[in-house]
């Protein structure tokens, strides 16, 4: 006889279980898919869009880094010109100096006065 030991507990399960209808899996596979489509699909365009707006923006953005890049450059340069002339006036002035200390000189020898 069949005892409690020789029963499987998977018996009658397989019975159980519907039949699937492999056509009905491809239909509602198709219609999920056909549903939710569209959407992912304009996601998708939209994400591209996105992303094409992005590098355009990085470009643009890099294009005026440079551009201020360039114009500290030229502050930079407009500084050390400036500077140059401060110092070109002093030099002026210096030389000037000279010139007169010299031409004064040379009337203190001319009135005999030696230095």
């Amino acid at each position: 006889g069949v005892g409690p030991r020789d029963a499987s507990p998977d018996e009658g399960v397989v019975e159980d279980l519907p039949l699937i209808d492999e056509k009905a899996v491809e239909q509602l596979t198709e219609g999920l898919i056909s549903h939710y489509l569209p959407d992912l699909q304009r996601s998708k365009s939209a994400l591209q869009e996105l992303t094409q707006n992005q590098v355009v923006l990085l470009e643009t953005l890099e294009q005026e880094i440079s551009k201020f890049k360039e114009c500290n450059s030229i502050i930079g340069i407009n500084a050390l010109f400036s500077e140059a002339k401060h110092y070109h006036n002093k030099l002026v002035n210096i030389r000037n100096e000279m010139m007169m200390l010299h031409e004064k000189t040379s009337k203190l020898k001319v009135s005999g006065i030696n230095i």
